[in-house]
This record gives C-alpha cells, structure tokens and sequence, in this order.
C-alpha cells in the first residue's frame, strides 16, 4: 500500500476505499548530488521531458524563421482539423459535471467520509478565486469583448472571411453587443472551469480517497492497474508535463506582449525582441526568488498583493465608467450566454470557422492544458468538500468572477466606443486595447502602472507555481522534492516562452498550447471514465 503522509498528503478519514498495490512513492526517483544541490528526480519521467524541452529550445533558436512559419501552419492544421473535436470534449466535461451534481455520487466527500475541510468558505473561494484570475484576464478582459462586437457589428459579418460569432449581427449595434458578451463569457464561464474541475476532482479522489500519489497516472490505476506505474504511467506523466509547460510558456508570453506594450504605451520604452526577451528574463529571475523563498513566502504574499491591486483596478474602473450599465449588465450578459450556450457550443453544421477554430478551439486546447496546473492547485485546497459542492463551487464561482471581469473592462470599453465614439480601443493591437481603454478615464498613468505590475506580478505566480506542479509530477508525485528541481523548471518556463516568442511570436505561442493540448484532451476522456469508476466504488 502507497503511504500518502510520506509525501505529505493527509491519509482518508473514515469510510473509503484505498486502492491496494505495491507501489511507493518515489520508488522510482534517483537521488544525486550536482555540486552544492540534492536532486530527487524520477526516471525516466525527468530525463525525458527535460532533455525533450531542451532540445525544443535550442532548435526553436537556432532555426526561428522556418520555425515561426512551422507553428503557424501546425496550429492552423490542428484547429482546422479537429475544431469538432475540442467543442465535442469540452462539452462532455461540463455535461459530467453537472450529471455529478445532481447524482447519488455528489454526496461522497473527498478525503474521507469523515474528513473535514482545510479551509474555510471565505479561504476556499478566495483561493478559486485566485485561481481564476490571471494573465489570461489581464490580456483578454477588453480585448475579446470589443474583438467580437466589432466583428459582429460589421459590414461583412456573416461571410467567409469574418471572424464574428454565429454569423454575427451586422448593423445591429444591441444584437452585436450581445453576441460579443455572450461569445467571451463562453469562452471564460462554465466549459473551462468544467475542464479544471475534471482534473481537480480526479486528482483529488485517487489522492486523498484512494491513498496513490497526487499525480496524473494515479487516475488511470481504475483503467490499466498496475501498469501506470510503468511506461503507461510514464508517458501520462510527460504528456502532462508538456501540456503544463507550453501551456504556462503561452500564457507568460501573452504577458511578456502586454508588459512591454504597456510600458511603450507609458514610458516610450521600445518594443522588440530585446525588451521582451529582458522583460522575461527580469521576471523568471523574480519568480526564482519567490521559489526560494518558498510557498508562503513567496507565491502566497505575491498572490495576496495580486489581489488587492486586482481588486483596486476592478473597482475603480466600476466605478468611474458606466456604473449602472455594468451592473445591469452582468445579469444580462449571464442571460445571453445562456440563450446563446447551445449554438456557440454546438461542434457541427456552422459556417463561422474563424470564430470557432481561432478562437473556441485554441481556447479550449489551451485550458487542457493549463488543466494539470489550476486541476492540482485545486485538488490540494479541496479535501474535505463533497463531490457536489466542490464540483458546485469551482464550476459557478470563479465562472461568475471571470463573467463581472469581463463585464465591467469589456462592457466599458464597448460602452466608450458605441456612446463616446471612442475609436482608439478598437484600433490598438490585441496586447494594448486594455491600457487603450484605460487611457480614456481618469488616472490613466496611474491605472496602466498598475495593470502592468499585475500582469508582471501573475507572471511571477503563475511560473512560481507552475514549476511546483511539474516539479511534482517529475519527482513521481513527491511534493517536498528539493528546490533545485523547482528552480530548473522555473528557468525553463521562461526559456520556452523566449524561444516561441523568437521563433514565431503570439502563433507560435498559440501553436504549441494546441499542439499539446490535443493529445492531452484524449487523456483527460479517458479520465472520465476512471473519476466514474473511481466514484462507483467509494462507500455512500
């Protein structure tokens, strides 16, 4: 039998069913000095992924033109090809979620029938919360919803070469505004969340209920037993670490874009491959200081200061921009999602293929595989919630946060456009509509500081605690592995998003979170059948 308190992972409370085998933790990892600094590594997991990203990084810099021309025609092929697919899983995964919901099965607890939770209410949504709140917001949060007005609204919206959602709404400035609300919050509401509660709710039961470590192929034990922990395992495992990698080196090059628009847009800094490649630099060597320094330490005081800035920006724009029409906005926009949900998650017979490959199925590959990272984040300040309330809280929660971010930063900004004429906001390249709305209300050098240090600031976190997740993963689910191993992955994260911003820039970025997330989507179907299997044999 696995021991979880040896790699600190509290053992089941109560009535539960703990999977029989074999395997230790770590039985697998090689202990080894490199100068001054332990290593507890597992092979080949390890070896492997590490000398694969290397390679990927050295052919990235060494061949950057044919490379950017290589990502763009991958990502192309992929989600030109298997758009379908992405739609088809990711509806899946909120239909499981929310038939687990309303099921006899909703009533297990994880961790034990008799576990108790870790963490308050106000903790546990404060840290769902921070959990949906990151580079991705900062980037999108204006620039998605006033990219989908503008194309529904359109002259051509409907035709071959229109990005507009559903054929858009041309002329019809009310019906476009809608359309643009409600394609945002799709992307940002109930499907991505349900994509993280798959991976959460799996790790979480096969941990903290069936006593196997907190890593990817202890899911799969339902479905191939003891072979995972072999080369079964093993290939989950460096799936996992590839999807966790580039879908991190995606998100911290998209702040990396952002960062040093901003600082452009506010101190005339240039912008080119040297800034952008010092900007990230600067911030990897932060975010070793805050791995260092360790988690509550680093990331934890990090995130709180996150908070409170993101809060500030939050209010401040509520409340000098349109106040009354983002409140009522919010409870009109969630009613537009949900009268526009079917057909915008319907994977078959549309003809709006820029809309829904460009961007529903990039964003879909992209939340696979940031999944790994938010799913185990998730699964460790969860134990002691039922099924339902977990898959309650994490499905509606940070969903309405994401949807009143996007209301309050899109809805001004469409406001100031459709009311003011302001046209600058729809002009500015992707990585500057933020700090171009911002620039039209009160404060503006004040605001766009501000923005820029959050977006450093999640960049800093989410590498900080990206590289914790992999590092777990490659030291065979250990999570008190040496801080070196941490420091590496921590390097690397900033290396990869170096070499696919050199190498191809937001395309190439966008290429390998779906690259990876492609052959990750595939995993996490077959994780569903293991969550169902793992639930039918928990006592209720």
């Amino acid at each position: 039998m696995s021991d979880p308190s040896g790699q600190g992972i509290p053992a089941p409370e109560g009535a539960t069913t703990l999977i029989d085998t074999e395997y230790e933790v770590g039985q697998d990892n090689v202990s080894m000095s490199v100068g001054p600094f332990g290593l507890d590594i597992h092979n080949p997991v390890f070896a492997i992924s590490g000398l694969t990203i290397v390679a990927f990084v050295f052919f990235t810099l060494a061949f950057q033109e044919s490379a950017g021309a290589a990502f763009g025609d991958l990502r192309d092929w992929l989600t030109g090809t298997f758009d379908w697919f992405f739609l088809t899983a990711a509806n899946i995964f909120v239909l499981l979620c929310l038939f687990l919901i309303v099921s006899p099965y909703g009533k297990i607890r994880i961790g034990g029938k008799e576990a108790t939770p870790d963490y308050t209410y106000t903790g546990w949504f404060a840290m769902l919360f921070a959990a949906g709140m990151g580079i991705g917001l900062m980037f999108y949060g204006v620039s998605e919803p006033i990219s989908h007005f503008s194309a529904s609204l359109a002259e051509g919206a409907g035709s071959a070469d229109s990005w507009a959602p559903l054929g858009g709404a041309a002329g019809n400035t009310a019906e476009a505004r809608d359309l643009g609300m409600a394609a945002t919050i799709f992307h940002w509401g109930l499907h991505p969340w349900a994509i993280y509660a798959i991976v959460a709710l799996a790790l979480a039961l096969f941990s903290y209920n069936k006593g196997l470590p907190l890593t990817m192929r202890s899911v799969f034990y339902p479905i191939f037993g003891e072979r995972v922990w072999g080369w079964t395992g093993h290939i989950i495992d460096i799936m996992a670490v590839f999807a966790t990698l580039f879908g991190l080196a995606t998100s911290l090059g998209f702040g990396a874009e952002q960062a040093t628009a901003g600082l452009n847009h506010l101190f005339g800094i240039p912008i080119n491959d040297f800034t952008k490649v010092a900007l990230i630099v600067a911030i990897t060597g932060i975010a070793l200081l805050s791995v260092v320094a360790g988690l509550d330490a680093g990331v934890k005081r990090l995130s709180e200061i996150n908070m409170v800035l993101a809060a500030l920006l939050l209010v401040f724009v509520l409340l000098v921009g349109p106040t009354l029409a983002i409140f009522t906005g919010f409870f009109h926009n969630l009613y537009e999602y949900a009268r526009y949900l079917p057909e915008l998650s319907n994977p078959f017979g549309r003809t709006d293929d820029n809309f829904r490959q460009g961007w529903t199925a990039f964003y879909w590959a992209w939340w696979i595989s940031w999944s790994p990272f938010v799913g185990m984040f998730i699964a460790r300040v969860s134990r002691g919630r039922t099924v339902r309330e977990f898959l309650t809280c994490v499905l509606i929660i940070p969903s309405l946060v994401s949807v009143f971010w996007m209301t309050v930063f899109g809805g001004t900004a469409i406001d100031q456009l459709v009311n003011d004429g302001y046209q600058i906001v729809v002009d500015a390249p992707l990585e500057l509509k933020l700090f171009a709305m911002l620039e039209a209300l009160p404060l503006q050098q004040i605001t766009s500081f501000i923005a820029i240090v959050l977006v450093i600031v999640f960049f800093v976190t989410s590498s900080d605690s990206g590289s914790l997740v992999i590092d777990t993963i490659t030291a065979g689910g250990k999570i008190d592995a040496p801080v070196p191993q941490r420091v590496f992955w921590a390097c690397f994260e900033g290396l990869v998003a170096i070499a696919l911003l050199l190498g191809g820039g937001l395309a190439a970025l966008q290429a390998m979170a779906v690259s990876t997330g492609f052959p990750f989507t595939i995993v996490l179907l077959l994780a569903c059948f293991a969550i169902l299997k793992g639930l039918h044999s928990e006592p209720r």
